[in-house]
């Protein structure tokens, strides 16, 4: 569906040895990423979001192996790479990633300009001068008042959402053409995170690169994304457009996750939740992985596994609902008025906020 994609991920598996078992994290992905676009892939927490982009990097740990599959980018198939060397090349310096807690992502006994400036000078071959005009110019695009007096302070001299945005700032020092978002915003209070969701798309613009999205929220992806992922049990279930997926999603699970958004109850209302708990990557999954939470089974989803359906040229989902032979349900009824749920409450001033 995407014509010359920046990165191009074919029928990936990963597999992780536990102990004596075998966790099957990726079961089976093809995703391609169009570029200079922001794709948020969605999920509940252990749906291999994070598992699934950190192969884009060769970052999988030690026990993490990609058992079948291709990435392309560049024309290059990743999955070749078979030493850190090799990742050097593309890691931070074409595919940077943003994690979700900056202290774990900076050196505390590190200067934050010594660090910007390492990065700037292993990737582009600066002299330290160089560098140093480089990460105060950059400091101060992230929104860091006085980068002068600042770049020589360490990091627990600065607050959560101002190392946020010095991680971003080492992620853009090599000018990467993709740039890996994972839940940037979940260690700060809303107000700093709404701050950072804006960074983000601000410098997207700027720079122009392709933007991939994890999180959990589904407001930052009303707010932020082009296209969304669904993630869950280790594939992607569904994929659109984000009008697509807000207001004609056809997968139970969507249905689910946005049904459950507090944001969208109204006064009175019960809150929905998905019943159950995922299912076990341990086990070998039968059918949809999804059947045993749903309210929309059929026989056959405890069987055999969907397809992918081509709702259309933008939107396809894997569930036997969309068959011709299924039986027509009807969605949620949240679902149904989604629309006019999220025109009330971004007039109410809500999170999403203008797109």
């Amino acid at each position: 569906m995407v014509n010359n994609p920046i990165l191009s991920v074919k029928n990936l598996e990963v597999k992780f040895k536990v102990r004596d078992r075998v966790l099957t994290a990726i079961r089976n992905i093809s995703l391609d990423f169009e570029e200079h676009k922001v794709v948020a892939i969605v999920g509940e927490s252990g749906s291999g979001k994070t598992v699934f982009t950190k192969t884009f990097t060769g970052m999988l740990d030690i026990n993490g192996e990609v058992t079948q599959g291709e990435v392309w980018f560049e024309g290059r198939n990743l999955m070749e790479i078979k030493d850190d060397k090799g990742w050097e090349e593309i890691r931070g310096k074409k595919i940077a990633t943003v994690f979700q807690d900056p202290m774990t992502s900076l050196n505390p006994v590190r200067t934050i300009g010594y660090q910007i400036s390492e990065v700037i000078m292993k990737h582009q071959g600066k002299s330290k001068e160089e560098a140093k005009k480089e990460a105060l110019e950059l400091m101060d695009k992230v929104g860091i008042k006085e980068p002068e007096r600042r770049y020589d302070e360490y990091p627990f001299q600065y607050s959560g959402g101002m190392r946020q945005r010095i991680v971003i700032a080492i992620a853009l020092a090599c000018h990467p053409k993709i740039l890996i978002c994972d839940e940037p915003t979940t260690a700060l209070d809303v107000t700093i995170q709404a701050q950072i969701i804006q960074l983000i798309k601000d410098l997207a613009k700027e720079y122009d690169f392709t933007t991939i999205y994890i999180t959990h929220d589904l407001g930052v992806v009303a707010n932020v994304a082009d296209y969304v992922a669904v993630m869950y049990g280790g594939q992607i279930i569904e994929f659109g457009t984000v009008e697509d997926i807000f207001y004609d999603s056809r997968h139970p699970y969507t249905w689910g996750l946005l049904s459950s958004l507090p944001q969208l109850g109204l006064k009175g209302e019960e809150l929905f939740a998905i019943r159950g708990t995922p299912p076990s990557l341990f086990e070998k999954i039968q059918g949809d992985a999804f059947a045993p939470r749903s309210n929309y089974s059929l026989k056959i989803d405890f069987l055999k596994e969907p397809p992918i359906f081509n709702v259309s040229d933008t939107h396809w989902a894997k569930t036997w609902l969309l068959d011709p032979r299924a039986p027509k349900v009807e969605p949620p009824v949240v679902i149904k008025t989604l629309h006019q749920r999220m025109l009330d409450m971004t007039k109410k001033g809500g999170v999403y906020g203008e797109r």
